[in-house]
This record gives structure tokens, sequence and C-alpha cells, in this order.
């Protein structure tokens, strides 16, 4: 599938096209996409210019053994996704995305997102940096994050929290770098931890 359009916080034209078929998409919608990462045959990387279109990658990891315990007793009948319900109708899920929008950004957390991207782009170990979509994403995401966590405003871990998931997948290593075992989360922790962090990012 082909997204030739991507969604910002505008509304925007939406469409994907399969098999030279255009559909138009439901507003809102998300793409989420699974990696196996002990498993290739069939699967193909993405190229970096789409790897920049996703918000966030995330590793699963194993589940816990209590977690793994609910599971396995949640399957013994029928398959527990059909149970699944809507919680939320799509005009509440805008209504919602729109609040998130009004969050408060201090001036001070925009130059602390734009140093740390900017850093990316001058790393020794990285051939490609993040981009301004990659910027753009972040803002968004911190944005969501504190919305979640009842606060009207983005603090500076919301940002520092964020930035691994959001960014690593979008950078390319040099080759000196892997043959060092260094990962993109590697160069990103270091970042993390050499940027001055701002002092407040907080209304008065």
């Amino acid at each position: 599938m082909n997204i030739l359009k991507e969604h910002g916080l505008g509304l925007k034209e939406i469409q994907a096209t399969i098999d030279g078929k255009t559909f138009k998409l439901a507003q809102p919608f998300m793409v989420i996409a699974t990696q196996n990462p002990v498993e290739s045959m069939g699967t193909f990387p993405l190229p970096e210019a789409q790897l920049d279109r996703f918000a966030l990658k995330l590793s699963m990891g194993y589940p816990s053994p209590a977690e793994e315990l609910n599971i396995i007793k949640a399957r013994k009948g029928e398959n527990p996704i059909k149970n699944v319900r809507p919680i939320l109708t799509r005009d509440e899920l805008r209504e919602i995305r729109e609040m998130v929008t009004t969050v408060h950004i201090d001036d001070e957390l925009y130059q602390y997102i734009v140093t740390l991207i900017t850093a990316t782009r001058k790393h020794p170990a990285l051939s490609l940096g993040a981009s301004p979509r990659a910027s753009v994403a972040l803002v968004h995401l911190a944005q969501a994050y504190a919305f979640l966590r009842g606060r009207d405003f983005v603090l500076p871990d919301d940002v520092a929290g964020l930035f691994r998931a959001a960014i690593a997948h979008r950078l390319m290593l040099r080759q000196e770098a892997k043959l060092a075992h260094q990962t993109t989360q590697d160069v990103l922790t270091e970042i993390l931890r050499t940027t001055e962090v701002p002092y407040k990012g907080k209304r008065a």
C-alpha cells in the first residue's frame, strides 16, 4: 500500500493506492506496521524517506511471566480480539486531537527540540540525521504526552522521554559505528546527555 498524502494537523485530503486503485481514507486514521526482528524472508526494509513518516518506533519485547499467563488464559476459548469494542466515536477523537494542539510549548522547548535534532545532523557516528519532519513529530508527540498526563503545557522531560522512540528509526549509522556495535539509540542517549536542558518549559 502506498500512502500518497500524509496527514498533518489540518484536514488534508488522504488517500491510498493498492494495485493502481485509489481509495479515500476515513478520518481519523493511522498506519501501524510490525516488524519481526528474527525473520526477514518475504519482507523488505523500508526506505529512509518512508521510515521518516512514522511518528514512533517501539520495541515490544517479550511479555512478563504474569502478562503471558493472562494471555494464555484469555485465549483458552474465543479470541479476545473479537470482543474489542470502541470507546470513542470518530467525532470525539477528532475533538481530542484538536485539544492536543492547544497544549502550550515554551519557546525554550522549541529551541531544545531544534538543538537535539540539529545534533543528529552533526554527529560523527551518523551518515543521515533527522529531518524537519522529525522536529514536527517530536513537538506533536510531546503535546500528546503532556495532554495524556492532564497537563496543558509541555515539560523538558516530555521531550527527552520521547526523543529516542521518535527519532532513532529516522537515522542512518556510518559503517564504522556499526562495526563498533554502536546503535542509533546509543547516539541519541549521548545527545540527550550532552545537550543542556531548559530550566523551565512551563508558562508563568
